[in-house]
Protein backbone atom coordinates (compact mmCIF):
# COMPACT_ATOMS: atom_id res chain seq x y z
CA UNK A 1 0.00 0.00 0.00
CA UNK A 2 0.76 3.67 -0.82
CA UNK A 3 -0.09 6.45 1.55
CA UNK A 4 0.16 9.77 1.09
CA UNK A 5 -1.10 12.70 2.91
CA UNK A 6 -1.26 16.60 2.44
CA UNK A 7 -2.39 19.62 4.20
CA UNK A 8 -4.96 22.37 3.69
CA UNK A 9 -4.51 25.76 4.37
CA UNK A 10 -5.70 29.33 5.60
CA UNK A 11 -4.74 32.07 3.84
CA UNK A 12 -3.54 35.00 6.11
CA UNK A 13 -3.13 37.54 3.58
CA UNK A 14 -3.41 38.14 -0.28
CA UNK A 15 -6.25 35.82 -1.35
CA UNK A 16 -7.62 36.23 -4.65
CA UNK A 17 -4.75 37.44 -6.09
CA UNK A 18 -3.66 34.34 -7.07
CA UNK A 19 -6.59 34.18 -10.00
CA UNK A 20 -4.54 34.64 -13.55
CA UNK A 21 -7.22 37.47 -14.73
CA UNK A 22 -5.08 39.48 -11.36
CA UNK A 23 -1.86 38.10 -11.18
CA UNK A 24 -0.95 38.11 -15.00
CA UNK A 25 -1.86 41.70 -15.64
CA UNK A 26 -0.16 42.92 -12.23
CA UNK A 27 1.22 40.23 -10.67
CA UNK A 28 -0.08 38.25 -7.01
CA UNK A 29 0.98 37.87 -3.41
CA UNK A 30 -0.99 35.96 -0.82
CA UNK A 31 0.91 34.85 2.45
CA UNK A 32 -0.53 31.36 3.25
CA UNK A 33 0.00 28.98 6.17
CA UNK A 34 -0.58 24.47 5.97
CA UNK A 35 -2.30 23.47 8.66
CA UNK A 36 -2.39 19.78 10.39
CA UNK A 37 -5.84 18.97 8.84
CA UNK A 38 -5.15 16.62 6.15
CA UNK A 39 -6.07 14.85 3.03
CA UNK A 40 -5.28 11.29 2.35
CA UNK A 41 -4.96 9.11 -0.92
CA UNK A 42 -4.34 5.20 0.08
CA UNK A 43 -3.13 3.60 -2.99
CA UNK A 44 -3.20 -0.38 -3.30
CA UNK A 45 -1.96 -1.78 -6.37
CA UNK A 46 -4.61 -4.97 -7.90
CA UNK A 47 -4.73 -7.14 -10.52
CA UNK A 48 -7.92 -6.07 -11.46
CA UNK A 49 -9.02 -4.03 -14.59
CA UNK A 50 -8.07 0.03 -14.20
CA UNK A 51 -8.46 1.85 -11.59
CA UNK A 52 -10.89 1.71 -8.83
CA UNK A 53 -11.66 5.20 -7.31
CA UNK A 54 -13.67 5.48 -3.91
CA UNK A 55 -13.92 8.65 -1.57
CA UNK A 56 -15.28 8.89 2.04
CA UNK A 57 -16.43 12.32 2.33
CA UNK A 58 -18.27 11.98 -0.90
CA UNK A 59 -19.74 8.21 -0.33
CA UNK A 60 -18.74 8.08 -4.18
CA UNK A 61 -17.56 5.16 -6.08
CA UNK A 62 -16.03 5.68 -9.73
CA UNK A 63 -13.81 2.69 -12.18
CA UNK A 64 -11.46 4.66 -14.41
CA UNK A 65 -9.10 3.46 -17.34
CA UNK A 66 -6.92 4.17 -19.57
CA UNK A 67 -8.56 5.95 -22.57
CA UNK A 68 -11.68 7.21 -20.60
CA UNK A 69 -10.28 10.78 -20.30
CA UNK A 70 -10.81 13.62 -18.04
CA UNK A 71 -14.35 14.79 -17.76
CA UNK A 72 -16.15 17.58 -15.96
CA UNK A 73 -19.64 15.68 -15.53
CA UNK A 74 -19.88 11.94 -13.89
CA UNK A 75 -18.49 10.81 -10.10
CA UNK A 76 -15.28 12.09 -9.04
CA UNK A 77 -14.15 14.11 -11.82
CA UNK A 78 -10.73 15.49 -10.42
CA UNK A 79 -9.54 11.54 -9.21
CA UNK A 80 -10.31 10.94 -12.69
CA UNK A 81 -8.93 13.93 -14.12
CA UNK A 82 -5.24 13.76 -12.34
CA UNK A 83 -5.17 10.23 -13.45
CA UNK A 84 -5.27 10.85 -16.79
CA UNK A 85 -2.95 13.59 -16.77
CA UNK A 86 -0.63 10.91 -15.77
CA UNK A 87 -1.58 8.65 -18.54
CA UNK A 88 -1.76 5.82 -15.77
CA UNK A 89 -1.38 1.93 -17.40
CA UNK A 90 -1.77 0.60 -13.92
CA UNK A 91 -4.56 -1.41 -11.90
CA UNK A 92 -5.05 -0.20 -8.76
CA UNK A 93 -7.69 0.91 -6.27
CA UNK A 94 -7.75 4.43 -4.58
CA UNK A 95 -9.43 5.28 -1.49
CA UNK A 96 -9.80 9.05 -0.41
CA UNK A 97 -10.00 10.64 2.68
CA UNK A 98 -10.40 14.02 4.38
CA UNK A 99 -10.26 15.97 7.65
CA UNK A 100 -12.18 18.80 6.46
CA UNK A 101 -15.14 19.07 4.65
CA UNK A 102 -15.54 19.98 1.25
CA UNK A 103 -16.15 23.33 0.01
CA UNK A 104 -15.51 25.13 3.28
CA UNK A 105 -13.15 27.16 2.00
CA UNK A 106 -9.40 25.67 3.08
CA UNK A 107 -8.41 24.82 -0.22
CA UNK A 108 -9.42 20.99 0.40
CA UNK A 109 -10.03 20.08 -3.84
CA UNK A 110 -6.65 21.53 -5.10
CA UNK A 111 -5.56 19.58 -1.70
CA UNK A 112 -7.14 16.29 -3.80
CA UNK A 113 -5.47 16.87 -7.12
CA UNK A 114 -1.91 17.50 -4.73
CA UNK A 115 -2.07 14.22 -2.77
CA UNK A 116 -2.98 12.55 -5.75
CA UNK A 117 -0.76 13.68 -7.95
CA UNK A 118 2.03 12.93 -4.89
CA UNK A 119 0.95 9.13 -5.03
CA UNK A 120 0.52 8.51 -8.69
CA UNK A 121 3.68 9.67 -9.30
CA UNK A 122 5.52 8.11 -6.63
CA UNK A 123 3.75 4.76 -7.69
CA UNK A 124 5.10 5.36 -11.14
CA UNK A 125 8.60 6.03 -9.89
CA UNK A 126 8.68 9.74 -10.83
CA UNK A 127 10.22 12.22 -8.89
CA UNK A 128 8.34 15.70 -8.76
CA UNK A 129 10.14 18.99 -6.33
CA UNK A 130 6.80 20.67 -4.74
CA UNK A 131 6.65 23.06 -7.41
CA UNK A 132 6.24 20.49 -9.99
CA UNK A 133 3.59 18.69 -8.03
CA UNK A 134 1.81 22.44 -7.30
CA UNK A 135 1.82 22.77 -11.41
CA UNK A 136 0.31 19.59 -12.33
CA UNK A 137 -2.23 19.44 -9.91
CA UNK A 138 -3.06 23.69 -10.81
CA UNK A 139 -3.29 22.83 -14.49
CA UNK A 140 -5.36 19.36 -14.07
CA UNK A 141 -7.85 21.62 -12.14
CA UNK A 142 -7.44 25.21 -13.87
CA UNK A 143 -7.04 23.62 -17.54
CA UNK A 144 -8.29 20.22 -18.07
CA UNK A 145 -11.48 20.75 -15.92
CA UNK A 146 -11.74 24.72 -16.12
CA UNK A 147 -11.96 25.24 -12.48
CA UNK A 148 -11.85 29.27 -11.86
CA UNK A 149 -9.30 28.78 -9.19
CA UNK A 150 -6.24 30.42 -8.60
CA UNK A 151 -3.01 28.75 -7.64
CA UNK A 152 -1.67 29.64 -3.67
CA UNK A 153 -3.60 25.92 -3.12
CA UNK A 154 -1.88 24.22 -5.09
CA UNK A 155 1.21 25.40 -3.72
CA UNK A 156 0.18 25.37 -0.01
CA UNK A 157 -0.38 22.12 -0.21
CA UNK A 158 2.71 20.93 -2.02
CA UNK A 159 5.06 22.70 -0.02
CA UNK A 160 3.59 23.43 3.72
CA UNK A 161 4.74 25.74 5.95
CA UNK A 162 4.48 29.69 6.30
CA UNK A 163 4.84 31.27 3.18
CA UNK A 164 4.94 34.17 0.88
CA UNK A 165 3.75 33.06 -2.44
CA UNK A 166 4.50 35.32 -5.32
CA UNK A 167 2.43 34.66 -8.76
CA UNK A 168 3.61 36.35 -11.92
CA UNK A 169 2.70 35.50 -15.33
CA UNK A 170 5.94 34.06 -15.55
CA UNK A 171 6.15 31.50 -12.56
CA UNK A 172 5.15 31.09 -8.96
CA UNK A 173 8.07 31.22 -6.24
CA UNK A 174 7.99 30.55 -2.48
CA UNK A 175 10.01 32.10 0.01
CA UNK A 176 9.59 30.69 3.90
CA UNK A 177 8.35 33.51 6.06
CA UNK A 178 10.97 34.76 8.52
CA UNK A 179 9.30 34.22 11.62
CA UNK A 180 10.81 33.52 15.02
CA UNK A 181 10.05 30.55 16.72
CA UNK A 182 7.94 32.41 19.75
CA UNK A 183 6.18 34.53 17.22
CA UNK A 184 4.62 31.54 15.43
CA UNK A 185 4.14 30.17 18.67
CA UNK A 186 1.87 33.51 19.06
CA UNK A 187 0.36 33.41 16.16
CA UNK A 188 -1.00 29.94 16.16
CA UNK A 189 -2.42 30.77 19.87
CA UNK A 190 -4.04 34.20 18.31
CA UNK A 191 -5.54 32.33 15.73
CA UNK A 192 -9.04 31.28 16.05
CA UNK A 193 -11.05 28.88 13.32
CA UNK A 194 -14.71 28.17 12.96
CA UNK A 195 -16.80 26.32 11.51
CA UNK A 196 -20.15 27.96 10.30
CA UNK A 197 -21.50 24.81 9.35
CA UNK A 198 -21.98 26.17 5.76
CA UNK A 199 -20.49 24.65 3.15
CA UNK A 200 -20.50 26.40 -0.53
CA UNK A 201 -19.49 26.23 -4.24
CA UNK A 202 -17.28 29.14 -4.76
CA UNK A 203 -17.07 28.74 -8.74
CA UNK A 204 -19.88 31.51 -8.95
CA UNK A 205 -18.10 33.94 -6.97
CA UNK A 206 -15.02 33.57 -8.26
CA UNK A 207 -15.97 33.19 -11.84
CA UNK A 208 -17.76 37.11 -10.82
CA UNK A 209 -14.58 37.60 -9.94
CA UNK A 210 -12.60 36.60 -12.67
CA UNK A 211 -14.89 38.66 -15.24
CA UNK A 212 -14.46 41.84 -13.31
CA UNK A 213 -11.46 41.87 -12.79
CA UNK A 214 -10.80 40.76 -16.49
CA UNK A 215 -13.03 43.94 -17.89
CA UNK A 216 -11.59 46.48 -15.75
CA UNK A 217 -13.98 46.17 -13.05
CA UNK A 218 -12.57 49.37 -10.54
CA UNK A 219 -13.77 48.58 -7.21
CA UNK A 220 -13.14 45.20 -8.06
CA UNK A 221 -9.16 45.88 -9.00
CA UNK A 222 -9.14 48.10 -6.54
CA UNK A 223 -10.21 46.03 -4.13
CA UNK A 224 -7.17 43.59 -5.45
CA UNK A 225 -4.81 45.93 -5.31
CA UNK A 226 -5.28 46.55 -1.27
CA UNK A 227 -5.46 43.22 -0.62
CA UNK A 228 -2.59 42.66 -2.20
CA UNK A 229 -0.44 45.66 -0.04
CA UNK A 230 -2.25 43.72 2.64
CA UNK A 231 -0.74 40.70 1.93
CA UNK A 232 3.01 42.81 1.75
CA UNK A 233 2.00 44.59 5.05
CA UNK A 234 1.70 41.18 6.57
CA UNK A 235 4.62 39.68 5.54
CA UNK A 236 6.50 42.64 7.35
CA UNK A 237 4.19 43.14 10.48
CA UNK A 238 4.71 38.86 10.87
CA UNK A 239 8.28 38.83 10.44
CA UNK A 240 8.54 42.03 12.63
CA UNK A 241 6.63 40.42 15.66
CA UNK A 242 3.81 43.08 15.32
CA UNK A 243 0.86 40.54 15.82
CA UNK A 244 -1.29 43.05 16.85
CA UNK A 245 -0.46 44.93 13.48
CA UNK A 246 -1.30 41.72 11.56
CA UNK A 247 -4.84 41.70 13.15
CA UNK A 248 -5.86 45.18 11.80
CA UNK A 249 -4.23 44.54 8.63
CA UNK A 250 -6.78 41.46 8.51
CA UNK A 251 -9.54 43.34 9.06
CA UNK A 252 -8.91 46.04 6.47
CA UNK A 253 -8.18 43.06 3.92
CA UNK A 254 -11.46 41.53 4.72
CA UNK A 255 -13.32 45.25 4.59
CA UNK A 256 -11.93 44.80 0.74
CA UNK A 257 -12.50 41.11 -0.09
CA UNK A 258 -16.01 42.13 0.43
CA UNK A 259 -16.31 44.42 -2.78
CA UNK A 260 -14.81 41.28 -4.66
CA UNK A 261 -17.99 39.78 -5.32
CA UNK A 262 -21.45 38.86 -4.43
CA UNK A 263 -22.03 36.03 -2.17
CA UNK A 264 -18.17 36.54 -0.75
CA UNK A 265 -20.47 37.36 2.93
CA UNK A 266 -24.00 37.28 3.79
CA UNK A 267 -25.95 39.03 7.08
CA UNK A 268 -25.31 35.88 9.05
CA UNK A 269 -21.63 35.80 8.16
CA UNK A 270 -21.76 40.04 9.30
CA UNK A 271 -23.54 39.35 12.26
CA UNK A 272 -20.96 36.66 13.56
CA UNK A 273 -17.92 38.80 12.33
CA UNK A 274 -19.68 42.25 14.48
CA UNK A 275 -20.17 40.23 17.56
CA UNK A 276 -16.37 38.83 17.38
CA UNK A 277 -15.63 42.62 17.34
CA UNK A 278 -17.25 42.91 19.97
CA UNK A 279 -16.19 40.52 22.37
CA UNK A 280 -11.98 41.44 21.37
CA UNK A 281 -11.25 40.26 17.96
CA UNK A 282 -8.80 42.35 15.86
CA UNK A 283 -9.41 40.95 12.39
CA UNK A 284 -11.15 38.07 10.49
CA UNK A 285 -12.05 36.69 7.46
CA UNK A 286 -14.05 34.28 5.98
CA UNK A 287 -11.66 31.55 4.49
CA UNK A 288 -11.70 30.73 0.41
CA UNK A 289 -13.63 32.46 -2.16
CA UNK A 290 -16.31 33.37 0.59
CA UNK A 291 -20.26 32.93 1.37
CA UNK A 292 -19.91 29.85 4.38
CA UNK A 293 -17.24 27.52 5.67
CA UNK A 294 -14.39 28.60 7.99
CA UNK A 295 -14.42 31.76 10.23
CA UNK A 296 -10.66 32.98 10.83
CA UNK A 297 -10.45 35.57 13.27
CA UNK A 298 -7.24 37.07 14.80
CA UNK A 299 -7.53 37.99 18.44
CA UNK A 300 -5.24 39.02 21.75
CA UNK A 301 -4.60 35.95 23.90
CA UNK A 302 -6.09 37.44 26.79
CA UNK A 303 -9.57 37.98 24.53
CA UNK A 304 -9.42 34.22 23.38
CA UNK A 305 -12.15 33.30 25.74
CA UNK A 306 -14.33 36.01 25.16
CA UNK A 307 -14.21 35.38 21.42
CA UNK A 308 -14.07 31.76 21.68
CA UNK A 309 -17.31 31.69 23.78
CA UNK A 310 -19.04 34.13 21.60
CA UNK A 311 -18.51 31.81 18.72
CA UNK A 312 -19.71 29.24 20.34
CA UNK A 313 -23.35 30.71 21.62
CA UNK A 314 -24.03 31.19 18.16
CA UNK A 315 -23.09 27.80 17.09
CA UNK A 316 -20.01 27.61 15.87
CA UNK A 317 -17.68 24.16 16.51
CA UNK A 318 -14.12 25.63 17.01
CA UNK A 319 -11.58 23.77 15.32
CA UNK A 320 -8.18 23.12 16.73
CA UNK A 321 -4.88 23.22 14.54
CA UNK A 322 -1.19 23.48 14.28
CA UNK A 323 0.86 24.74 11.62
CA UNK A 324 2.46 22.25 9.14
CA UNK A 325 5.56 22.24 7.50
CA UNK A 326 6.28 19.32 5.68
CA UNK A 327 3.50 19.60 2.65
CA UNK A 328 2.52 16.70 0.50
CA UNK A 329 4.79 13.38 1.59
CA UNK A 330 4.62 9.92 1.59
CA UNK A 331 3.82 8.06 4.89
CA UNK A 332 4.13 4.62 3.88
CA UNK A 333 5.27 2.75 0.55
CA UNK A 334 4.80 -0.99 0.74
CA UNK A 335 2.89 -1.09 -2.77
CA UNK A 336 4.16 -3.05 -5.67
CA UNK A 337 3.08 -2.72 -9.12
CA UNK A 338 1.29 -5.09 -11.31
CA UNK A 339 2.03 -5.27 -15.21
CA UNK A 340 -1.31 -5.51 -17.36
CA UNK A 341 -1.08 -8.90 -18.02
CA UNK A 342 -1.37 -9.39 -14.15
CA UNK A 343 1.99 -10.21 -12.92
CA UNK A 344 3.57 -8.55 -9.84
CA UNK A 345 7.30 -6.55 -10.40
CA UNK A 346 8.36 -8.96 -7.71
CA UNK A 347 7.04 -11.91 -9.14
CA UNK A 348 8.79 -10.77 -12.38
CA UNK A 349 12.19 -10.05 -10.43
CA UNK A 350 11.70 -13.85 -9.36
Amino acid sequence: MLLVRAPVRISLAGGGTDLPSYYERFGGLVVSAAINRYFYVFLTPTAGDGVHISSANFSAFAHWSAGDGPTRDGLLPLPRAVLDDFGVQENFSVFLASEVPPGTGLGSSSTVAVALAKAVSTYLGQRLTPSQLAERAACVEIEKLGSPIGKQDQYAAAFGGLNTIVFRREGVSVERLRVRPEVRQELEACLLLFYTGASRSANDILREQQAATSNGHALVVDALHAIKQCAQETKEALEQGDLDGYGEILHRSWEAKRQLARGVTNERIDALYRLARECGALGGKITGAGGGGFLLLHCRLDARPAVRAAMESEGLQPVEFHFDDGGAKVLLNSATRWSRDGVSSLERAA
